[in-house]
């Protein structure tokens, strides 16, 4: 990896050097001196964030994190017909010196291609304008998707039922209130006879989300809204002072989610009541088949305590659980899950879906089915890391569940 961001940058250098070829020694030096201090700059700051991002102003810091990652985009698309033209340009000097007498006058270098480094440069400008308009428009430009669920033995009162999703809100990522007022309302406009929330509430603290506790408390529902956890909301990647102010963080976000308004299903379930037929909501703490994340889920509890219901629903926050425990039971007919954001980056048509996270996650983005079983990966409503969203949009998800 370090040797593809140290190519790309050589190349980017090489580029600006191409096109400033006509320029007098002058410029051309200051040019060259400006590209690296831009560069080490960007990297220097970027390190000093994540260093310290915890204290301070994390947004900002996320922001600065961010700042080389774009130019390194466009660096690494512009990598490639770079070093084809090398390797070209190489094989022609090597034949040409195979080819000259012995004792003969040197073979010429061959000019980098002026036109090349203009095309490979307006290529770069692809990924960098996508990702600067995704921090500055698409991480907040929330978008509802409907989804009709078939089942054979849905309970004929729930025949139309609205399950609504949410996920990943992150919401230690947000520098205002205003974004998640907005999504509020995209949730109380879909009119869900049943809301759920999968996991990651936060980044790292609990104190994260309470300037939202008031706008999150104005989601509309008859019905308990349910939620679970997810891997950033145990605390783990931060290095607290002690086990008990970790242990501390933790209950106070749960004690958040009830001043929301939520009911945090941890590993356990709830039975919804229609008239004469019920299903049951079945929440499991995050457990993941990836080493790198927890498993602190006990589904077998959450499992025993939904009883006999005929119709039952899963929140699991990371969806390699699905495959790795939740098939095992059958009468479990839909999972939900969070967690790969669709790695806010990629295709999303309706023909093409490709994010680099479907490399680690088989399934990472919308719906799955094995047999009767389905499995639905909302890619979330928040973003981390990269504070913008290129092609996987912030998601709002409006399940309508059918009789088969």
């Amino acid at each position: 990896m370090l040797a593809a961001v140290l190519l790309a940058e050589w190349y980017g250098y090489q580029a600006t050097r191409t096109l400033t070829q006509h320029f007098g020694a002058g410029p051309r030096r200051a040019l060259a001196a400006g590209y690296w201090l831009l560069t080490l700059g960007l990297w220097a700051l970027a390190y000093w964030a994540g260093a310290t991002r915890h204290d301070g102003p994390t947004v900002l810091k996320t922001y600065l994190m961010s700042l080389p990652l774009l130019f390194l985009a466009a660096k690494l698309l512009m990598l490639l017909p770079f070093l084809a033209e090398d390797l070209v340009l190489g094989g022609r000097r090597l034949a040409g010196a195979l080819a000259a007498p012995a004792g003969g006058p040197a073979v010429p270098a061959i000019p980098r291609s002026e036109f090349l480094a203009k095309v490979v440069l307006g290529l770069g400008a692809v990924p960098f304008v996508a990702l600067l308009w995704g921090m500055v428009r698409g991480a907040t430009d929330y978008q509802v998707r409907r989804v009709v669920l078939k089942y054979p033995n849905l309970p004929p009162a729930f025949d139309g039922f609205k399950v609504l999703q949410i996920s990943d809100l992150h919401t230690g990522s947000f520098n205002s209130t205003e974004p998640l007022r907005r999504a509020v309302k995209f949730i109380n406009a879909q009119h869900a006879d049943l809301i759920l929330m999968t996991g990651d509430l936060v980044n790292d603290r609990a104190t994260e989300v309470e300037p939202h506790i008031p706008a999150l408390a104005g989601i509309e529902s008859e019905l308990p809204i349910f939620s679970s956890l997810g891997n950033h909301d145990y605390g783990d990647y931060v290095r607290w002072a002690s086990p008990a102010a970790k242990r501390a963080n933790l209950e106070r976000l749960q004690q958040n989610h009830a001043k929301i308004g939520w009911t945090l299903l941890n590993d356990t379930s709830h039975t919804i009541v229609r008239g004469p037929d019920k299903i049951a909501v079945l929440g499991v703490q995050n457990w993941s088949s990836h080493p790198n994340f927890p498993k602190h889920g006990d589904l077998p509890r959450a499992h025993a305590a939904s009883g006999d219901a005929p119709f039952k629903i899963l929140l699991s926050h990371d969806p390699s659980h699905w495959e790795a425990q939740v098939l095992n039971y059958p009468d479990i007919d839909l999972t939900l899950s969070g967690h790969t954001h669709g790695m806010q980056f990629g295709l999303n048509l309706p023909f093409l879906k490709w994010s680099p996270v479907q490399y680690t996650y088989k399934q990472w983005a919308g719906l799955y089915e094995q047999g009767p079983q389905k499995l639905y990966v909302n890619v979330g409503l928040g973003y981390l890391g990269y504070p913008g969203r290129v092609g996987f949009l912030p998601e709002i998800t409006v399940f309508e569940l059918r009789r088969a």
